[in-house]
C-alpha cells in the first residue's frame, strides 16, 4: 500500500537544479588560463577563439554553417574565424585533447574534493547520455559519438557536457518553434536573468541592426515596449524555461531520483567555487546560464 505522506518526485525542480550544476561543472573550462595556453601551445596565436573551437570540436568538420546553427546565437562570423583559425594550426582532435588535459588538471585543482565520487557516476551518466533520442540534437549527437577516454574522471564530466548539450540543442529547438530569432533569443534571455542593457546578445555578437529588429520582433509579439522587454516577456520566457526543465528531465529520470541526487550532492556544494573561476578569468557576467537568476 502506499504510504499517504509520500509525495511525487518533482522532476521539473530537480532538472532545473541538474542544469544549473551542469553548467557551472563544465563553464569554467572556456575560459580556463591553462587551457587556452593548451590550445596556444598548438600554435593558435594566443589561444583566440579557444571557446568557440573546443566546444565544436566533435561537430566542425560538418563545416562552419552547422556549427552556427547548433550554436543558435554566436554570430556567424566568430564561428568562422574561430574555427579557420583553429584549422590553420592543428586539428580538432588536437584541441579537444588540450581542452581535455585542463579538464582533469582544474577540476583536482579547484574541487579535489568531488574528483573520486564524480568519476564513480561515468558509466551511470553515459548509460543516461545513451538512453536519450538523438533526433533534431546535432550537437549533442556529435558529443556523444566522440571518442570516450579511459580517464573516469574525464569521462564522467565529458558525458555530464553530453546531457548538457542535449538540454541545450533543446532549448533551441524550443527558442525555433516560438518563433524567436536567436537576438531575440538573447533579447529576451538577457531581460529574465536582469542583465544590465543588451550585455548579453551584444556578447554573442548582436550590434545595433540586429537589436532593432530584434526588438521590433518582441514588440510586434507583445513581449517588449519601447524597446524594452515588459512583464509579458518576462512571464514568456519563464514558461519556455519551465517547458525546457519539463523536457529534459529525462536523463535524470533515467538515471533515477538516487543517483541524480547523489550528482547534486556532490556538484552544488562547489559551483559557487566553479563560478567564481569565471568571475576571475572572464569576468561576472559571463555564462549566464551557469549563474543564479537575478529577479526583477
Amino acid at each position: 500500500m502506499t504510504n499517504v505522506h509520500e509525495t511525487a518526485t518533482d522532476w521539473r525542480e530537480l532538472s532545473r537544479r541538474c542544469a544549473l550544476a551542469s553548467h557551472r561543472l563544465i563553464g569554467w573550462i572556456y575560459w580556463d588560463p591553462v587551457g587556452i595556453a593548451n590550445y596556444a601551445a598548438l600554435g593558435v596565436p594566443d589561444g583566440t577563439g579557444y571557446y568557440i573551437a573546443t566546444r565544436a570540436a566533435p561537430l566542425a568538420v560538418a563545416g562552419d554553417g552547422v556549427v552556427t546553427a547548433a550554436f543558435g546565437s554566436i554570430h556567424a562570423g566568430f564561428i568562422k574565424f574561430s574555427l579557420d583559425l583553429c584549422r590553420q594550426h592543428t586539428t580538432f582532435a588536437a584541441t579537444a585533447a588540450a581542452r581535455d588535459a585542463a579538464v582533469v588538471q582544474g577540476l583536482r585543482t579547484y574541487v579535489p574534493e568531488i574528483t573520486d565520487g564524480l568519476a564513480e557516476l561515468a558509466a551511470s551518466m553515459w548509460a543516461a547520455a545513451d538512453a536519450l533520442p538523438v533526433g533534431g540534437r546535432v550537437l549533442f549527437a556529435a558529443h556523444r559519438d566522440w571518442p570516450r577516454p579511459d580517464d573516469a574522471l574525464l569521462s564522467a564530466w565529458l558525458a555530464v557536457n553530453c546531457i548538457r548539450e542535449w538540454r541545450g540543442d533543446t532549448h533551441w529547438a524550443m527558442q525555433i518553434a516560438d518563433g524567436l530569432s536567436g537576438t531575440a533569443s538573447g533579447v529576451l534571455d538577457g531581460a529574465w536573468r536582469s542583465y544590465e542593457g543588451d550585455w548579453l546578445p551584444r556578447s554573442r555578437g548582436a550590434d545595433d541592426g540586429a537589436l532593432a529588429a530584434a526588438y521590433a520582433e518582441l514588440e510586434a509579439r507583445g513581449l517588449a515596449i519601447n524597446g524594452a522587454v515588459d512583464e509579458r516577456g518576462i512571464a514568456h520566457r519563464q514558461a519556455l524555461e519551465d517547458q525546457l526543465d519539463d523536457l529534459t528531465a529525462t536523463p535524470w529520470q533515467f538515471l533515477g531520483e538516487p543517483l541524480t541526487r547523489q550528482f547534486l550532492e556532490l556538484v552544488e556544494p562547489v559551483g559557487a567555487r566553479l563560478v567564481e573561476r569565471i568571475d576571475a578569468t572572464a569576468g561576472p557576467n559571463w555564462m549566464p546560464a551557469a549563474r543564479d537568476r537575478k529577479t526583477r
